[in-house]
């Protein structure tokens, strides 16, 4: 063990050993801080009475939903049912190398399983969790819906309803507890893409101010790209957020 020791100590310098010992402690905090947040949503996410629910989208297998997908759908149907909605929205757009959206073969499960075509709103573009939220709510503010649920797994409620306060939609969660999913894993994942989220939006907020700074500069508005009225198409975190492939 001592030979070992002095090995090290001749490849590792002290200092290398003692800054890499912080960086994991640093990485298991945030780690742990995340996994509790992500345990904590789910714990809270109880059904509640709203306007509407909206069923964030997931994958498509073939022509039906994938195992996880109708997981989320069958909340819904039980949630319809129950009366603590009177309407749905289903959300999920065309996955590469598939040809029906997720919204379509959501609406189609939900018809078959007793809810009325015309109690289903579909948002049929998004590729993302925060694309599913964004465009949800352009037809929440069609319709004047005010309060809603997000239905999804309890994995993925965190992220989903800190991207819903991002927007100011008006949402409590509904969690699903999946039989079909491997819980840690999934958990694993999400842990990875609410810190890529987190991370995206503090730089597009950093980037936002440079802007704003530079706008407020405007030494005789000389050429500057950041004169460009498209700049915070830059900063978006849509453009850096999430993917489908991280749920």
């Amino acid at each position: 063990m001592k030979n070992l020791a002095k090995r090290l100590q001749i490849f590792f310098p002290r200092r290398v050993l003692v800054a890499l010992a912080i960086l994991f402690l640093i990485g298991g905090v945030w780690i742990g801080y995340h996994w509790w947040r992500i345990e904590q949503a789910a714990a809270q996410a109880i059904p509640r009475h709203a306007d509407i629910g909206i069923v964030l989208g997931a994958a498509v297998w073939g022509e039906g939903p994938s195992p996880g997908l109708r997981e989320r759908l069958e909340e819904a149907v039980r949630l319809y049912e129950d009366g603590y909605v009177s309407t749905l929205l289903v959300t999920g757009g065309l996955g590469e190398g598939k040809t029906r959206t997720e919204a379509e073969v959501s609406r189609e499960y939900l018809i078959a399983h007793g809810v009325p075509s015309g109690q289903i709103l579909m948002e049929d573009e998004s590729t993302s969790t925060y694309e599913n939220l964004l465009n949800s709510q352009q037809v929440l503010e069609k319709h004047s819906i005010r309060h809603v649920l997000i239905i999804s797994h309890d994995y993925h409620l965190a992220r989903a309803m800190t991207m819903a306060e991002s927007l100011g939609i008006n949402a409590s969660p509904v969690a699903v507890h999946s039989h079909v999913l491997f819980g840690p894993y999934h958990r694993g994942r999400e842990v990875l893409a609410l810190s890529y989220w987190e991370v995206s939006s503090l730089f597009s907020l950093v980037a936002r101010s440079v802007v704003l700074a530079a706008d407020f500069v405007d030494v005789h508005k000389m050429a500057n790209p950041l004169h460009d009225p498209g700049r915070f198409r830059l900063f978006n975190p849509v453009a850096v957020g999430d993917r489908q492939m991280l749920l």
